[in-house]
């Protein structure tokens, strides 16, 4: 049972606070320029695991080699991936189901994204959150997105139970009914200008300090969130670094890999024959690379 919880009575002041608080500045993020299904998607994905500063060039580096879903369902997805890699955008599943995704837009949708939130979360990759988001940000029939900011935002400012049930109950009621696009691109940037982890009340204008009950005691505690794993040194990053070393070649045995994806390897070392060929052993069950274990040879699936 959750804990007893409400909002200001006055919601309809609440909104438009934030709207117009949104509308009069933001960040100037070119994917907020769109309403392209496609240029949006792609922004959602890379922005999972990456900064937003640094999916900027990347974004823009992305759509100006596959301009739209037909470009990408065509490329190799070898070259996604090594895109991917190359980017340090994370986990190569991504791009992996980002260039399934665009396929299937292409094979099964002729062309046309679904727009519904619903009908989003059948292409490959995309959860409930990203479809949502896409959902709202291009064709405006979302519901309220519920991430991090907005979490820490709804804990702060109405004093709500750490609970997700309860977070998402709340942005629901919160978000004014067909608004989807400009309120949750409006509470996001709020979680993220004004309501960060250090928050800027006054220097950021926040226009929910009236009914903050943050604001009004001073204590700026929030939810507990995951720390994302840091890349370098990682075993993302070392999947990244054989689909690249692998594109170079038919194929390449165990002991040739190594050496060429860490300074470090020795075949009989912590970071050995046994520690890659788990590495391979998860790139093949992911389908980006085949691996045969009885010959110790691996090759990117292409």
């Amino acid at each position: 049972m959750t804990e007893a919880w409400s909002l200001p009575a006055d919601l309809d002041a609440v909104q438009q606070a934030l709207v117009e608080w949104y509308e009069a500045d933001h960040r100037d993020f070119p994917w907020r320029q769109t309403d392209d299904p496609y240029a949006i998607l792609v922004s959602e994905v890379m922005s999972q695991q990456t900064q937003l500063g640094r999916v900027v060039e990347a974004w823009e580096a992305f759509l100006d080699r596959w301009p739209t879903p037909e470009k990408l369902a065509d490329a190799d997805r070898a070259d996604v991936v090594g895109f991917w890699s190359e980017m340090s955008l994370g986990y190569n599943n991504r791009a992996k189901y980002l260039h399934e995704a665009a396929r299937q837009v292409v094979e099964e949708f002729d062309g046309e994204f679904p727009k519904t939130p619903e009908g989003l979360q059948e292409l490959m990759g995309v959860g409930p959150y990203t479809a949502n988001a896409v959902a709202s940000f291009a064709f405006n029939t979302g519901d309220a997105v519920v991430d991090t900011n907005v979490k820490r935002v709804t804990y702060r400012a109405f004093d709500l139970p750490d609970d997700d049930a309860v977070f998402e109950e709340a942005a629901n009621h919160l978000m004014p009914e067909g608004e989807s696009r400009v309120w949750n691109n409006a509470i996001m940037e709020l979680g993220g200008v004004a309501c960060g982890k250090v928050p800027e009340c006054d220097a950021a204008e926040c226009p929910w300090r009236t009914w903050c009950q943050a604001y009004e005691t001073g204590d700026f505690t929030a939810p507990d969130v995951p720390t994302q794993p840091k890349f370098e040194g990682s075993r993302r990053q070392f999947r990244g670094r054989v689909v690249n070393v692998l594109k170079e070649y038919d194929s390449l045995t165990v002991d040739e890999l190594g050496p060429r994806i860490r300074v470090d390897y020795t075949p009989e070392g912590e970071y050995g024959r046994e520690w890659l060929a788990g590495l391979l052993a998860d790139l093949d069950r992911d389908e980006l690379v085949a691996f045969d274990p009885e010959t110790n040879e691996a090759a990117l699936r292409r």
